[in-house]
């Protein structure tokens, strides 16, 4: 079977939200012609439906989460919130905006350093938003040597 794409959710030209007008059956080749309606996930990248598989199919445990990403707890829960992020959605009894949603000038001082010497609040906020796609990983060690 040929890889699938997924489709831009956003208009290339002007930034609006797409919607789908056409479907069709590969097999007997019908085809459906209107409006119909998208998902918030089709906002979602492949590596963020992939996460969400592995924590749904763990039963939302975010230790698994990590090890299927071989990355530590405190970066596959950013991982994990800037996904809820890109959905809309904050974590009950979270009055927050999800920390990738932040702005840098937004960050909370913790009085607790990272071994980089950053505010752990400051280091889960540039992780977050390295897994959210706003700072490349190049940019963020950069950040952290510095």
């Amino acid at each position: 079977m040929a890889k699938k794409y997924h489709a831009p959710s956003d208009c290339p030209v002007c930034g609006d939200d797409l919607i789908i007008i056409s479907k069709g059956c590969r097999k007997c080749g019908t085809e459906l012609h209107g409006e119909f309606a998208g998902t918030e996930f089709d906002a979602l990248d492949d590596a963020d439906l992939d996460l969400l598989r592995v924590f749904l199919s763990s039963r939302g445990n975010l230790r698994e989460v990590e090890k299927h990403l071989q990355v530590s707890y405190p970066t596959a829960r950013s991982r994990y919130d800037a996904v809820l992020a890109k959905l809309g959605l904050t974590p009950k009894g979270d009055d927050d905006p999800p920390v990738a949603a932040q702005r840098s000038d937004e960050w909370r001082v913790d009085e607790e350093e990272s071994e980089y010497g950053l505010p752990l609040s400051e280091q889960d906020s540039l992780l977050a938003r390295v897994a959210a796609g706003e700072v490349s990983a190049e940019d963020a060690a950069k950040l952290l040597e510095s």
